[in-house]
């Protein structure tokens, strides 16, 4: 091997080590950063976002005429709408419209969730369980699926693996979930953060109830879907009358 070569070949040998060591190095500091992410708390995400997203929403309370933060929240999330509305009391209890949003993506079809797998948004009145911080989706709100409910359909019906890991999060993608955007997210991160968990409630239907019937043909679902109908047909006109807000 002449000595020109054996030059090429050592070039050669470090710049594979010179490329390996910065792909080392990108992947290592992604590792750190997300290691970092994953650290924050429900308080620190309040401090990062309630001066903006918290200016946002009290600006929707304010020119509803509702006391924030309120004394419960009921969210309605509407499949064929894609909406996600707000209403919310403050002390004399009385519900009020609020604010609606626009829901970016949700998967699946009109229909509860049946098995984990199947890409679809529940259909049902929920609990949020927590705050994520850390959501890979920018924020999220995790829903309390599967409820009573749910479970005790399954049995009846004999199914398992119901799934879960539904969440209101920010981004674009869905897998079951509601894709907010991560601007949304930010505000009903702080809006239940600040209301408290356990005075929020989640109504998921397949249509607004209150305005329209579902439609048809519809897709094959359970006989217990016409009574879940039912109750959520009654939810839904308890609720006030949405006004517009300026």
């Amino acid at each position: 091997m002449t000595f020109f070569r054996q030059v090429n070949v050592v070039r050669l040998s470090l710049l594979i080590l010179i490329f390996f060591a910065i792909g080392a190095w990108a992947w290592h500091k992604r590792m750190t950063d997300r290691e970092q992410r994953t650290h924050f708390t429900v308080q620190d995400r309040l401090r990062e976002y309630d001066p903006t997203a918290g200016a946002r929403v009290k600006a929707f309370f304010e020119a509803a005429g509702v006391t924030y933060p309120p004394a419960r929240i009921v969210l309605l999330g509407l499949k064929t709408e894609r909406k996600l509305q707000i209403y919310a009391s403050g002390p004399d209890g009385s519900l009020r419209f609020v604010h609606e949003y626009p829901i970016v993506t949700a998967s699946g079809h009109l229909g509860p969730k049946l098995v984990e797998g199947d890409n679809q948004v529940p259909e049902g009145i929920y609990k949020i369980d927590s705050l994520n911080p850390n959501s890979l989706y920018h924020l999220a709100l995790r829903v309390g699926y599967p409820n009573d409910w749910d479970q005790e359909q399954a049995l009846k019906d004999g199914r398992k693996n119901l799934g879960g890991d539904i969440m209101i999060h920010g981004g674009a993608g869905s897998c079951g979930c509601l894709a907010m955007g991560d601007t949304v997210a930010e505000d009903l991160f702080v809006l239940v953060a600040h209301t408290g968990i356990a005075n929020v409630r989640l109504l998921l239907s397949p249509v607004d109830f209150r305005a329209r019937d579902l439609p048809q043909p519809m897709p094959s679902v359970p006989a217990w879907t016409n009574k879940l109908y039912t109750t959520l047909k009654a939810e839904l006109a308890q609720l006030p009358t949405r006004r517009e807000v300026h």
